[in-house]
């Protein structure tokens, strides 16, 4: 599978696509004005201690306080005994009001809500992950290989110096890894948790101890691997950062960096802007001629499948199983895509055969399989309804490049001009009956002031002659179809 990771760089935003066989599968974005700060870590000052929820709020310095709940608390006596201290143990007895404290940011805060943090600190390098509460060695599942994986910790572990209570993961990208160079990071981590120990000392609450890497960086960290052909940069700086970077951690991916000088735009390359454009849409064309309808919602995301123009060659179950089995592919594209988290209802269009509905679900196993954040895939319910979970940890593509309509505040519709017209006569009536007045005018948009002098010209008389009073039409330029006034003249 050729794969290439596209980072579109300037002083104020970041963008990067990972495209495999020309197709954009994932895009992450960072401003400067609004950067994630997800692995960001915090020196915070609790300001409440909620026993009924066994959370606390941190305040970390942002416009939201953090929220910490006690399952992500470290307590040191897990530490000295070895053994887990129960959880149910009241949350008081953890933290208090006013305590200083070392958080760092495991979900960027999302809508309405802060920041969700943890004090089981990890740091991350280009093999491992390091954490300084931690006990172990653990490695990733996505490395399948058994002896591979009995290497891999066999080195970690040998690299462990007496007496050090910290705990390791070993990364994906660390297969077939050397084991100098796990020791090397095993020593940059040591250093690196030393430093932000010590400046954690040092600084006062609601202020950043350490950030994580920027997104050209991060990318290399976490998505460079040998299936990785190339990695395009167009901007000079981040090159040079990411060479340098490289040579440091990762010098077989030097030869794979180039910076992209054409005069044509980076993203225009594999149609990403294109594709970004149609991520913003509700409906995704399949190419058989069906479709998928996606809504994001606060509560969940929904996803329905239908036929569309795709009328088939055989019969309509045949029909039904070829839309389904490409719509699976496709939603696990949009997902990651999207990156659409927290509960996903899938309605795909029923199958009546049940070998239907099991290959159809493992296409979407397979399809999801790719997917580096975790989900979890249940059965078909009763309903015929395929229900799962995308780990959440930032905003979706849509939040992120969007906001909701001024006119419809994110409803997704407007009342018609026809229900404004009754709205407005009820209301010409309600004034006229409450208020002294010569003549009324009405304030509105220009579809309603229109329906009102053609489709409702009749009753617009009528309504005269009920209150005795002229009654004067403005279009108001400014108004949305929903908005209007009665003035009293």
């Amino acid at each position: 599978m050729a794969t290439e990771i596209l980072i579109n760089a300037s002083v104020h935003e970041a963008r990067a696509a990972v495209v495999e066989n020309g197709v954009l599968q994932e895009v992450l974005l960072e401003r400067a004005s609004r950067r994630g700060i997800i692995s960001n870590i915090y020196k915070g000052r609790v300001s409440r201690v909620l026993p009924g929820m066994q959370a606390a709020f941190i305040e970390i310095g942002l416009e939201r306080t953090a929220f910490l709940h006690a399952s992500d608390i470290f307590d040191p006596r897990h530490a000295e005994t070895g053994i887990e201290p129960p959880r149910s143990e009241n949350i008081r007895a953890l933290v208090a009001e006013g305590n200083e404290i070392l958080v760092q940011v495991v979900k960027d805060p999302l809508g309405t809500k802060g920041a969700r943090l943890t004090t089981y600190i990890t740091l991350p390098s280009r093999y491992l992950v390091y954490m300084p509460q931690g006990q172990g060695v653990g490695v990733s599942a996505r490395i399948e290989s058994e002896p591979e994986r009995v290497r891999l910790r066999e080195a970690v572990q040998s690299g462990i110096c007496a007496g050090e209570t910290a705990g390791y993961i070993v990364r994906t990208a660390a297969e077939d890894a050397p084991r100098e160079a796990l020791t090397a990071d095993m020593q940059y981590l040591r250093k690196l948790w030393e430093f932000v120990r010590q400046k954690g000392l040092r600084t006062q609450p609601g202020n950043l101890v350490h950030a994580d890497l920027p997104l050209h960086l991060r990318m290399l960290r976490d998505s460079m691997r040998p299936s990785v052909d190339r990695v395009l940069i167009d901007q000079p700086n981040a090159h040079r950062e990411m060479l340098e970077f490289a040579a440091s951690f990762m010098p077989d991916a030097a030869g794979r960096i180039e910076l992209y000088g054409e005069t044509r735009p980076l993203f225009e390359l594999h149609h990403v802007e294109d594709e970004i454009q149609r991520a913003l849409d509700r409906k995704v064309s399949l190419k058989s001629g069906g479709y998928v309808i996606i809504d994001q919602t606060e509560a969940m995301t929904t996803v329905d499948v239908n036929t569309g123009a795709f009328v088939g060659h055989r019969n309509l179950e045949e029909t039904i199983f070829r839309t389904n089995l490409e719509a699976a592919v496709s939603i696990a594209r949009q997902l990651r895509l999207r990156n659409l988290g927290g509960i996903i209802i899938i309605d795909f269009i029923d199958m009546e055969e049940a070998e239907h509905r099991r290959q159809v679900i493992q296409a979407l196993q397979k399809a999801l399989a790719d997917d580096h954040v975790k989900t979890s895939l249940s059965s078909v319910s009763p309903l015929g309804l395929v229900e799962m979970t995308r780990k959440r940890t930032r905003e979706s593509l849509e939040h992120l490049l969007c906001q909701p309509c001024p006119t419809c505040e994110g409803r997704g519709f407007v009342k018609t001009a026809e229900t404004v017209c009754h709205e407005v006569f009820r209301e010409v009536v309600r004034q006229s009956k409450q208020f002294e007045c010569q003549q009324l005018m009405v304030l509105a948009h220009q579809d309603v002031i229109e329906r009102l002098l053609d489709e409702e010209s009749s009753a617009l008389g009528e309504l005269e002659l009920v209150t005795g009073k002229p009654i004067r039409l403005q279009t108001e330029a400014l108004y949305t179809v929903d908005q209007y006034d009665v003035v009293l003249m």
